[in-house]
């Protein structure tokens, strides 16, 4: 069925009003030679029903974690979605929302995105946060510009290397044609190697990022890496991948980051085969109007009443083009208020009390795996979610080997990590119930699942 709304009356009377007489002539501007000589070689058109069939069946050969035994972080995670979250969001004054240009009729939405800053805000330890991130990779590659930019003349940025290499690959991109140098700090047991940062900072150094946790599961020194990033004038930028651990270990803002940044897919956004996502961005007082994206802001109206207004926008379709931060303009409005309805139901102690689930299920899958024969902890500190460990056998054969038993045992690091040989990086939720994360362990050591 095509859906097409022109019957064939509605076209000739278009094409008479334009002058021209077949639609052909619309397209005399492109050489002949370049335009298509015949009909494209597809399929019969299908019924919607025979179309559902095809679909359906593509769709099974998927595997999907309501019916696999999935151990798979790396910067997308398994959690539990309540089902109040998309009952909420698919109600017609929330779903039908967009960028709020408007406030006299956009309050739900503008308070909707306030509240989701003043969670974030708490969450971080920071004083002001934004909306309209595309995910955690774009919101920390906004972090670098906006590092760059308050820096002035500095022009390096210090990438930790246990930052995930989504993220130092989106910044790569950001910056491609600006002139700025990426350098990598290598890590050490897991770590950014404090030693290496030390050497690496000078005078035109803007910013260092690294991830809290960081992309091993580890749980950075921001305390440390903060006062030496510091002392050489520069900002440090703490990327959040996994929001979760937020709920129990000490804020980014309270142990001395500049710029706070993160996915907030955990909070209420379900996997979804990767996307969308949802960043998040928080700076201290000082950085607000450097921020990119959009500020919502309470205020009172005539009648003294309160009321919410777009405070800061900061892209070129609002203000002078040069005097633009970023041209981010989507403001991912029906992720931020999942995140915001999530946090909201859970609440302060509900949230601390998921976190602790999540460290302690994957704190038993670490103890357990470790004492397996042929597999030992890459790393000594400590982790919240995920963890590393080095096989004997060779990673590729033994995910082949546990996908037979319907179980996705982790993500493999020989690429993005060589030098640590057969690595695998197993991410364990509130989702995994002990019997999983027993056959996976099981599995592991070559038995039955």
């Amino acid at each position: 069925m095509r859906y097409l709304p022109h019957t064939e009356t509605d076209i000739r009377q278009m094409l008479e009003t334009i002058g021209v007489t077949e639609i052909d002539e619309l397209f005399s501007g492109i050489p002949e030679p370049c335009r298509l000589q015949a009909p494209l070689d597809l399929p019969p058109a299908l019924s919607e029903s025979e179309s559902m069939t095809i679909l359906r069946a593509l769709a099974e050969q998927n595997a999907k974690v309501s019916e696999w035994d999935c151990f798979l972080g790396g910067g997308a995670y398994n959690h539990f979605v309540p089902a109040v979250v998309d009952h909420l969001v698919s109600r017609s004054e929330f779903y039908t929302a967009y960028t709020p240009y408007q406030p006299e009729i956009s309050q739900g939405t503008l308070q909707a995105i306030f509240e989701f800053q003043t969670m974030i805000c708490q969450l971080t330890g920071m004083d002001v946060a934004n909306a309209s991130m595309y995910d955690g990779a774009s919101a920390c590659a906004e972090a670098v510009l906006l590092a760059l930019r308050v820096g002035r003349k500095r022009n390096k940025v210090l990438l930790s290397e246990a930052l995930p290499p989504q993220y130092r690959e989106t910044i790569a991109t950001y910056c491609r044609y600006l002139e700025v140098e990426l350098i990598e700090v290598p890590q050490q047991d897991g770590v950014t190697d404090q030693a290496e940062l030390a050497a690496l900072l000078d005078d035109q150094v803007a910013a260092v990022a690294v991830g809290y946790p960081n992309y091993f599961g580890q749980i950075e020194d921001l305390q440390a890496l903060a006062a030496a990033a510091h002392a050489a004038g520069a900002k440090l930028i703490s990327a959040v991948a996994e929001p979760m651990a937020l709920g129990m270990f000490k804020a980014p803002g309270e142990l001395g980051a500049d710029v706070v940044v993160g996915e907030g897919q955990s909070f209420g956004i379900p996997l979804s085969f990767g996307g969308p996502g949802i960043g998040f961005f928080a700076v201290k007082q000082k950085d607000m109007r450097a921020l990119p994206g959009r500020l919502v802001g309470e205020t009172v109206d005539l009648d003294g009443k309160r009321g919410f207004v777009l405070t800061l926008a900061t892209r070129e379709q609002h203000i002078r083009r040069e005097k633009a931060t970023s041209n981010i303009c989507s403001n991912q409005g029906m992720c931020t208020l999942m995140v915001g309805i999530f946090l909201a139901l859970h609440g302060k102690q509900g949230l601390r009390k998921l976190a602790e689930l999540n460290y302690a299920k994957a704190a038993y899958a670490k103890q357990q795996i470790a004492a397996l024969d042929g597999f030992e902890l890459a790393f000594d500190g400590e982790t919240f979610n995920e963890f590393v460990v080095t096989c004997k056998e060779s990673v590729a054969d033994l995910q082949q080997r546990l996908e037979k038993e319907g179980i996705l045992p982790g993500i493999s690091l020989i690429k993005d990590y060589p030098e640590l040989g057969n690595g695998l990086l197993i991410c364990v939720t509130e989702q995994n119930s002990r019997e999983q994360i027993d056959r996976l362990v099981s599995a592991l050591a070559g038995g039955e699942a």
